[in-house]
């Protein structure tokens, strides 16, 4: 129930606690015009920390405006901006 909860923001303080389960997918590989929900951040720390700079944290839902080959055009937190697939093959998606 905590997790249906947070998904739809009835609980937000449980949402850091919620297990994603289910399929999951590198963000290179989201269908165009599909929106995610960020899984997990994987890399080395700077990497971590520049991709939670730009919304790429843990449930921060991810819409896919383009993808071509892998490299990216999402729009996180109200930002539009690309990324290469190499940046996205270390954001988990659920």
């Amino acid at each position: 129930m905590a997790e249906t909860a947070a998904v739809f923001g009835e609980e937000s303080s449980m949402a850091a606690n919620v297990h994603v389960s289910g399929a999951q997918l590198p963000l290179s590989m989201v269908s165009e015009g599909q929106t995610a929900t960020v899984a997990r951040v994987k890399g080395n720390p700077e990497l971590r920390q520049h991709l939670a700079e730009l919304g790429f944290v843990e449930g921060a839902q991810v819409k896919v405006v383009s993808r071509v080959n892998g490299d990216v055009i999402v729009n996180v937190k109200g930002a539009t901006f690309g990324i290469g697939r190499d940046m996205a093959k270390h954001i988990t998606t659920a």
